[in-house]
C-alpha cells in the first residue's frame, strides 16, 4: 500500500502548479523581449500544415536559416516565404550541411518522423520545439525526455493550450483541493476526423486487381489513368523520405499525404494520439496521471494496419503521495462519458454547454468541466450544477506574453524562445523531460490496448504495465501478436536506431 501524505503536508511541500512542473513564481509573467531573441537561428523540418504555423511562430522570435520538406511543392512555397534560408528535402541533408548554422529546431512532420529527427537534433545541442504527440511509440517518449534532460537543450511539445492561463490555474487550483479527493477521471474527443478502420490501404496492383475483376472493359484505361496521378504526384513528393524509419509500402494518393496518415498504425497515432495530448493535458497535470498499472480497450475493429474508427479505452492509476487510485476512461469518435454524470453536475443545463470533446474531473466536493480541447475554459461545479468557489490566492506560473501572443500557438513558441534566451529549459511548461514526455507515454498506453482490441465491440486483452521500466508485465500471456514492438520500435535501415 502506498504511504499518503496530508492534502494539507502535500501543499506545503509542494512548490509545483502539476506534476514536473517549475516552481511557481506567482501569476504575472515577464514580457519577453523579442529583439532579444532575433539571434536565434531556426530550421524548420515540416513546414507544410501545422509545420508552417509553426514556421511563421519561430520566424516572430528567430531567424528561419533552414526549411526542409519531403514534398518540394510545400517546400518551395515556405520557401518563398523566406528567401534566404535553405533549402532541403532530407533532414539528414540539412544537419550536415547546416549543423553549425542554426541554435534551433521545429519538428513538425508526420508521428513517425519525430524521434528520429528531434534526437539528431537534441544530441548537435539544438533546442526543440516538436509537434504532439512528441512521438510515436512509448519507449520513443522516455528516450527523448531522457535525451533532453543529458543535452541540456530547452525543449517543447506542441500541445499549445499548455499556454493558457485558464489551464495552468485550474491545474493549481485542483492540486489545491477545489473539488476535494480526486475520485475518477473522463476525456472525449470528437476524432478522428480523418479516415480510420480497416482494409484501406490501397496500391496499384490491389486496384489493378480489383478493376480487371470488376470492370475488365475500361481497366486498362483507369489503370493508366491512375499510374498517371501516382507518377504526377511522386514528381514533388519523395516519397522513400516521407516513409522514413517506417516500413516499406507503395504510395496511394490521397490515404497518406499530407494528412490522413494519422489513421495508420506505422505513421500515426489515431484519435488517442492526435487530441489526447491537448485534451487530456489539464487532468493529466492536474491529478498527475502518470505511471498507470493496466489499460484495457474496445474498438470497433482494426486489421493492425489502420485504427478502429470508434474506440474506449480504460486506465488505471495507482494512489500516489497526495492522493488516491484513480481510473481514467477515453472516449473518441463523439462518444461521451455516462449521461448521469452529466445530469448529477448540471451540465447542459444554465449555460454550461455539453460538448463532443472536453474533459471531467470528478472529486468529493463536485467537478471540474472543461468544455473544449485545451482547458480554455473550464466550470468547477457541485452537485446540482452549484458553482463552487476558486481557492483564494492560488498561484500559478503563467507564460510570457508579447503584443503577438494573442494565438495560444505563438505563446507556446514564446515560452520556448522565452527559455532559450535565459537557458532556462525549466521554463518551458511542456518540457519534453518532466512534462510532454510522461504525457506522451500515458497516453500511448491507450494504443497498445487498442492494438490488442482488433475485433468489434469486444473487450481486448488487458495490458499490464510497469511503468518506471517501460514493460508490458504480462506479455508471455498476450496472445496478441507485436505489442513489444509497439513499445519500442526497430527503424528501416538508414536510420540510427534508438
Amino acid at each position: 500500500m502506498v504511504k499518503r501524505t496530508s492534502r494539507r503536508n502535500f501543499i506545503k511541500t509542494s512548490t509545483v502548479a502539476g506534476a514536473g512542473f517549475m516552481a511557481l513564481a506567482g501569476s504575472t509573467a515577464r514580457i519577453a523581449r523579442a529583439s532579444a531573441l532575433q539571434s536565434i537561428a531556426v530550421a524548420s523540418v515540416g513546414v507544410g500544415g501545422k509545420g508552417a504555423g509553426d514556421l511563421k511562430n519561430a520566424s516572430y522570435y528567430g531567424k528561419i536559416v533552414a526549411l526542409c520538406d519531403v514534398d518540394s511543392k510545400t517546400l518551395n512555397g515556405a520557401g518563398n516565404s523566406f528567401p534566404d534560408a535553405k533549402k532541403f528535402t532530407d533532414f539528414r541533408e540539412m544537419f550536415a550541411a547546416m549543423g553549425d548554422k542554426f541554435d534551433a529546431c521545429t519538428i513538425s512532420t508526420p508521428d513517425h518522423m519525430h524521434t528520429v529527427i528531434t534526437a539528431m537534433a537534441m544530441k548537435a545541442k539544438k533546442h526543440c520545439y516538436t509537434q504532439k504527440p512528441l512521438t510515436r511509440t512509448i519507449y520513443e517518449a522516455r528516450y527523448l525526455g531522457e535525451l533532453a534532460k543529458k543535452t541540456g537543450v530547452c525543449t517543447q511539445m506542441g500541445n499549445q493550450g499548455s499556454s493558457f492561463d485558464t489551464m495552468r490555474n485550474v491545474v493549481a487550483q485542483v492540486k489545491k483541493g477545489v473539488i476535494g479527493e480526486i475520485k475518477e477521471v473522463h476525456v472525449w474527443t470528437n476524432r478522428p476526423v480523418w479516415p480510420q478502420g480497416p482494409n484501406r490501404d490501397l496500391s496499384l496492383a490491389k486496384f489493378s486487381a480489383k478493376i480487371k475483376k470488376d470492370d475488365p472493359d475500361i481497366a486498362d484505361d483507369e489503370i493508366a489513368e491512375k499510374k498517371k496521378q501516382i507518377d504526377t504526384a511522386l514528381k514533388t513528393l519523395n516519397w522513400d523520405l516521407w516513409l522514413g524509419v517506417a516500413p516499406q509500402r507503395d504510395y496511394w494518393p490521397g490515404i497518406y499525404h499530407p494528412f490522413s496518415w494519422r489513421g495508420w498504425w506505422d505513421f500515426g497515432t489515431g484519435s488517442l494520439g492526435d487530441m489526447a495530448c491537448h485534451t487530456v493535458n489539464m487532468p493529466y497535470g492536474a491529478c498527475d496521471l502518470k505511471f498507470p498499472t493496466s489499460v484495457v480497450a474496445e474498438s470497433s475493429g482494426h486489421d493492425f494496419n489502420s485504427f478502429p474508427a470508434v474506440s474506449k479505452i480504460w486506465f488505471e492509476f495507482p494512489a500516489n503521495d497526495w492522493r488516491g487510485a484513480i481510473p481514467f476512461t477515453w472516449y473518441d469518435s463523439k462518444v461521451l462519458p455516462p449521461a448521469e454524470i452529466f445530469d448529477k453536475y448540471g451540465i447542459g443545463k444554465n449555460g454550461v454547454k455539453m460538448t463532443n470533446s472536453g474533459s471531467i474531473i470528478i472529486g468529493e466536493k463536485g467537478v471540474v468541466y472543461s468544455p473544449d480541447d485545451y482547458a480554455a475554459k473550464y466550470h468547477i461545479l457541485a452537485e446540482g450544477g452549484k458553482a463552487i468557489p476558486e481557492i483564494e490566492g492560488v498561484e500559478f506560473r503563467a507564460a510570457p506574453k508579447d503584443e503577438r501572443s494573442g494565438s495560444f500557438d505563438t505563446r507556446n513558441q514564446l515560452e520556448w524562445f522565452t527559455a532559450i534566451w535565459e537557458n532556462k529549459p525549466e521554463l518551458c511548461w511542456s518540457n519534453f523531460p518532466n512534462h510532454a514526455g510522461p504525457l506522451t507515454e500515458t497516453i500511448l498506453l491507450g494504443n497498445l490496448a487498442v492494438w490488442a482490441a482488433p475485433q468489434a465491440g469486444v473487450k481486448g486483452e488487458k495490458i499490464e504495465w510497469d511503468a518506471v521500466n517501460l514493460k508490458v508485465t504480462n506479455l508471455d500471456k498476450l496472445k496478441t501478436p507485436g505489442v513489444a514492438e509497439l513499445v519500442h520500435p526497430k527503424y528501416k535501415e538508414g536510420y540510427e536506431q534508438i
